[in-house]
């Protein structure tokens, strides 16, 4: 068994959340929340902002630690073990770049219940719902629009 650590942000900007669209060998991976492989020496906030900006071009910063999912998978001759740390994050605009090297053709900003129904995994769906319902505390107590980036 391989154990793997990753770390993602759910990122928020003005009530939409950023989503990318993954293609592999033009087979459709389905839409995902960016998130990638912590590097050595690197720390869990610093990976969830590298790779939010790497697979989006959003240049985005963390507002709060949201949790962790876990799953796992197969590759030839092995199961991986992935735990991935999330964070609520915040963006200064709508611009994305899909990231080519790593199969990403779509990415954009959804409204939550649009975000919540294209999401292909039921674990970063459970991580959208928590990290919406934190945004949507935020910004009852007028917290949220006082982040200014």
């Amino acid at each position: 068994m391989i154990e793997a650590v990753s770390c993602g942000g759910v990122v928020i900007f003005r009530g939409k959340i950023l989503l990318l669209y993954k293609k592999y060998h033009n087979k459709s991976e389905g839409w995902v929340l960016p998130k990638g492989t912590v590097e050595a020496g690197e720390e869990h906030k610093e990976t969830a902002v590298r790779e939010v900006f790497e697979e989006s071009g959003a240049r985005a910063r963390i507002v709060k630690y949201i949790g962790t999912s876990e799953y796992s998978f197969t590759v030839p001759e092995d199961v991986v073990e992935k735990e991935v740390h999330w964070y609520l994050m915040t963006a200064d605009s709508y611009f994305t770049k899909p990231q080519r090297e790593e199969y990403f053709v779509d990415s954009g900003y959804y409204k939550y219940h649009e975000a919540y129904h294209l999401l292909k995994f039921a674990n970063e769906r459970q991580i959208l719902e928590k990290a919406y319902g934190e945004y949507m505390d935020l910004k009852k107590n007028n917290l949220w629009s006082s982040l200014k980036y």
